[in-house]
């Protein structure tokens, strides 16, 4: 507790300002990710409202409703997972070479012009379109705010910043769900893409009033300004010169070896000789050149890329935007009435579970995390998907609430961790590049086939919620995959002692 306590003396108003300010870029990932939801049935035509006899007579010019198919709003979902890989994948230079926070006042503009696209739509490639900007901002998003919140942070206090960023995106999907009821009839879905719209702009505005990172503009040659910013956000008494000479130390890694980089790699030796120094600066330097295939077909590197690919593709076939994407029109065949709000309490849990664990996994095992994480969704889906087979109402709420909980305790936040410490910042970057395409990949699979594939099953064997026994049997074989093919980071000072390649302690031994 103590490491807490000293962060959080080193916190200024100043800093959690620009913290928050820069967390409401994942908070519109969350809330893009999840605004179709709710009002599915409003936006393809396939009702009118949900409560009966009601009628939203203003349309202000608009129609009521865009006539499209299931595959299509499928679709309207995957296409913005598209737009959030390439948003992803296209961020680290720009940062680099422009700064933080010229790419976030871009981003916003993407949300703004997209969401906008998308309020005032006629038609289905109008959404289509605005769909797929609103993902270039939101997949950008998910990669400059943890890098800019690392880099403003205290390094004492960089793992509870970080967390920030998961808590933000669960909070936007549970805004967008409370939207989602509020505006519940006729042509009123307009306003929860226009809200969006709103979100943006008052983000661009706010983007104004926050510093550019102190890291970066020491990175580029800013040395007194970089100065100045790092004494506004930090306390008066607090020794700025340290955390500069830590950075000068780490050689400031650019910005596409940093994405979702904790401070597992933030605690370098500083009393090294000189002799050591230099050595360990061309080793860095020499390695540093790993790209994304050379990662893959380098055995060295192999059992990380396969291990992070398998752990983002264990959290995205848990099931877990199944229910971000198409709660409401998944459980509406069994509860109707309450669907919405249902949806309203699970975005809740997922919040509340999210804030409770994030302090908690620094501590335990990563592994143990995300062996009960997957166990436990495994479980609640083979409930969940028996208690909609069966109709069994409150069964079927408890398992799905329960399901959204179990995510957050490990499936939700561990593998981002995992990601940047199965392998050495030389090949950060290349195995960044392999997490964030297994992310989206997986996710892009789920939102687009889900909806069609549990309509399949449906038909076939009448009921609803089949896809969640695939979910259940996609558990166990994620159970093995990380009991026999993830080692344990926790505790661990290298990669190489991670893999066995050393034995423990050989590395600490100058600590």
């Amino acid at each position: 507790m103590s490491k807490i306590s000293k962060s959080f003396g080193d916190v200024t108003v100043h800093m959690l300002f620009s913290v928050i300010i820069s967390a409401l870029g994942p908070f519109q990932y969350g809330f893009h990710l999840a605004e179709l939801n709710a009002p599915q049935d409003l936006i393809i035509c396939g009702a009118t409202s949900i409560t009966s006899g009601h009628v939203f007579a203003n349309t202000f010019g608009f129609s009521n409703c865009i006539n499209m198919t299931e595959s299509k709003f499928a679709f309207l979902s995957s296409v913005f997972v598209i737009g959030g890989l390439i948003g992803a994948l296209s961020t680290g230079q720009g940062s680099t070479n422009y700064g933080r926070l010229k790419v976030m006042r871009l981003i916003s503009l993407f949300f703004v012009v997209g969401s906008l696209l998308d309020t005032v739509s006629e038609t289905v490639f109008t959404m289509f379109i605005g769909r797929f900007l609103i993902g270039l901002g939101a997949g950008a998003a998910t990669v400059i705010t943890p890098l800019y919140i690392t880099e403003i942070s205290p390094p004492d206090g960089r793992d509870l910043c970080g967390t920030i960023t998961q808590t933000m995106i669960c909070l936007g999907i549970l805004s967008t769900q409370i939207l989602g009821y509020i505006f519940r009839f006729d042509s009123q879905w307009r306003f929860i893409l226009l809200t969006g719209t709103g979100l943006g702009i008052v983000h661009a505005i706010l983007l104004f009033f926050i510093p550019e990172s102190p890291a970066w503009l020491l990175l580029n040659k800013s040395p007194q300004l970089a100065k100045q910013v790092l004494q506004s956000i930090r306390s008066a008494d607090y020794p700025i010169h340290k955390e500069i000479a830590l950075w000068n130390n780490q050689n400031l890694t650019s910005a596409e070896e940093e994405p979702l980089i904790t401070s597992s790699i933030s605690s370098p030796v500083m009393q090294n000789d000189s002799q050591n120094s230099i050595t360990s600066k061309c080793n860095a330097n020499i390695r540093a050149k790993k790209g994304v295939l050379s990662v893959l077909c380098d055995p060295l590197y192999r059992p990380a890329v396969i291990a992070v690919l398998g752990i983002m593709f264990a959290q995205q076939l848990s099931g877990i935007n199944s229910i971000n994407l198409y709660s409401v029109s998944l459980l509406h065949g069994v509860i109707p009435t309450s669907s919405r709000v249902l949806a309203i309490v699970i975005s809740a849990m997922n919040v509340t579970t999210t804030i409770l664990c994030a302090p908690v996994i620094y501590y335990i095992s990563r592994k143990s995390c995300l062996l009960f994480s997957t166990a436990g969704m495994g479980v609640m889906s083979f409930i969940l998907a028996l208690s909609l087979v069966l109709e069994l109402k409150l069964l079927a709420a408890f398992a799905v609430i329960f399901f959204v909980g179990f995510f957050a305790t490990g499936l939700g936040p561990v593998p981002f961790i995992m990601a940047s410490e199965l392998v050495g910042i030389e090949a950060v970057s290349a195995t960044q590049s392999w997490c964030l395409a297994g992310n989206y990949t997986a996710t892009f699979l789920v939102a687009q086939f889900f909806p069609l594939v549990n309509s399949w099953m449906n038909m076939k064997w009448g009921g609803t919620g089949w896809a969640f026994f695939g979910f259940a049997a996609l558990a166990v074989i994620n159970s093995v995959f990380i009991a026999y093919c993830v080692p344990e980071t926790k505790g661990k000072s290298s990669p190489d002692e991670i893999w066995g390649r050393v034995k423990p302690d050989l590395n600490q031994q100058d600590a």
